[in-house]
């Protein structure tokens, strides 16, 4: 599945395969740096294994470039909505490298995500996000509704 605007030349959005590995590493080593997320080798090799189950709930997909580099991903999974008594899609990550920010592959993976959605009949994706992430929201409200919802963190380690 390749989704992508005309305008987002040579790049190829696919499901994450084993020989990204160390594209994929680096990728989201940025995305933990971006949010002031510590990162470490363990979580890395965990969130990788997780991405090659076919078992578990979380799939990834990356944005190609011409050159076989890696610029941008999105993890993404399926999640029980009670309220609707359906399944809908949560997006738990998505980052393109800060030197192809503004080309349009953010897009074209949330463009790809859509397609995914629909095709798995989830009536809508949901994410979250910096209120502080102006680039990234600029996209999100040319795509989607802002809500009205705050969002919590409970501690359980505290």
């Amino acid at each position: 599945m390749n989704i992508c605007d005309p305008v987002v030349e040579g790049v190829q959005v696919r499901q994450v395969q084993p020989h990204d590995q160390t594209q994929w590493m680096h990728l989201y080593r940025q995305y933990a740096h971006f949010y002031g997320v510590p990162m470490s080798d363990a979580i890395l090799e965990r969130t990788w294994s997780w991405l090659l189950d076919p078992m578990h709930p979380l799939e990834g997909l990356v944005a190609e470039s011409a050159g076989q580099r890696l610029t941008g991903l999105a993890h993404f999974r399926a999640c029980p909505e009670p309220l609707m008594a359906q399944e809908v899609g949560y997006l738990d990550d998505l980052f393109v490298l800060h030197d192809h920010r503004g080309l349009g592959i953010g897009q074209c993976l949330m463009m790809n995500i859509d397609a995914i959605a629909r095709e798995r009949g989830w009536p809508l994706v949901r994410w979250v996000t910096s209120d502080a992430n102006t680039q990234a929201r600029h996209l999100y409200d040319k795509l989607a509704q802002l809500t009205s919802w705050v969002t919590y963190d409970l501690d359980t380690q505290r």
